[in-house]
């Protein structure tokens, strides 16, 4: 049985009279040596306490009547919060497929490259790896390989060899890198939008309380609460895009990284197969 103890203690005052005044007497320290009268109470004999948790909180709130009373500027902010957050989570579920596509194409052409005798056997077996950002740069150093061997046989300016793969490997993280400004954006723009709406939401909900006449917190409240609907939404809408803008972002300097150091394997093969100066 649980059981709540509280004890009171009584300070002793003695009132003195001297030249007609009453003094308050101060207390003896040994006062708190005094045993304290201490009174008992039985939990079990009262109603039990009721503790809402957030979760029947939130299955208790209708989200979608409280979006319904936003005024029209309220609307129009969710709209924009939503278009954001939908136009993300499509560049997210795209950006997922091809990342990861392109990683196991770039695994199988290494494997596949490394294990082929010359660079004429690597272009035919190249298109079967077509999705790789490691083919279509091995395309720019092939071209120029192929230009400067049919003009003298051999490899006669390795600079030129490597400005052109880097050329290459600078045009396929352009590829990869397309739409990340979309995802900055909406992390860092949809939260100041969903504030403005939620400061819309309580100067309308000020302005109706003021025409109601009432200053209760059950007059402002539901206004206040559906004004915070914006602001739920445009952290929502921002969330999801910086995660998955700094998780790309890695997988991106990953591949790029992968693209650098292949180029050197290129240029290695290249002097191996036909010399150069």
């Amino acid at each position: 049985m649980p059981i709540i103890a509280f004890a009171s203690l009584r300070w002793p005052l003695r009132l003195g009279v001297s030249a007609g005044n009453r003094i308050p007497h101060v207390p003896n320290p040994t006062d708190f040596l005094k045993p304290a009268r201490v009174t008992m109470l039985d939990l079990k004999l009262g109603d039990e306490l009721l503790f809402e948790t957030p979760v029947a909180f939130l299955l208790q709130t209708d989200l979608w009547e409280m979006v319904q009373h936003n005024g029209p500027a309220g609307m129009a902010v969710l709209g924009i919060l939503i278009c954001f957050s939908v136009y993300s989570w499509t560049i997210i579920f795209s950006k997922l497929g091809s990342l990861r596509s392109a990683g196991k194409a770039n695994s199988r052409f290494l494997r596949a490259f490394r294990k082929a005798s010359g660079m004429e056997a690597v272009m035919v077996a190249s298109e079967q790896f077509r999705p790789s950002p490691l083919v279509a740069v091995f395309d720019f150093g092939y071209e120029e390989l192929e230009r400067q061997v049919k003009a003298r046989g051999s490899v006669t300016n390795r600079t030129a060899l490597e400005r052109t793969l880097q050329l290459g490997v600078s045009e396929e993280l352009a590829k990869l890198e397309r739409n990340m400004n979309w995802l900055a954006t909406t992390a860092s723009v949809t939260p100041f939008i969903g504030l403005l709406g939620t400061v819309m939401g309580i100067i309308r909900a000020f302005q109706d309380l003021g025409q109601m006449g009432s200053t209760s917190l059950k007059a402002v409240a539901p206004g206040i609460s559906e004004a915070l609907i914006a602001t739920a939404v445009g952290l929502f809408a921002a969330i999801p895009a910086a995660i998955f803008y700094n998780y790309f972002g890695h997988l991106i300097r990953e591949l790029g990284a992968r693209m650098d150091d292949f180029s050197l394997e290129f240029l290695n093969l290249a002097e191996r197969s036909f010399g150069g100066e």
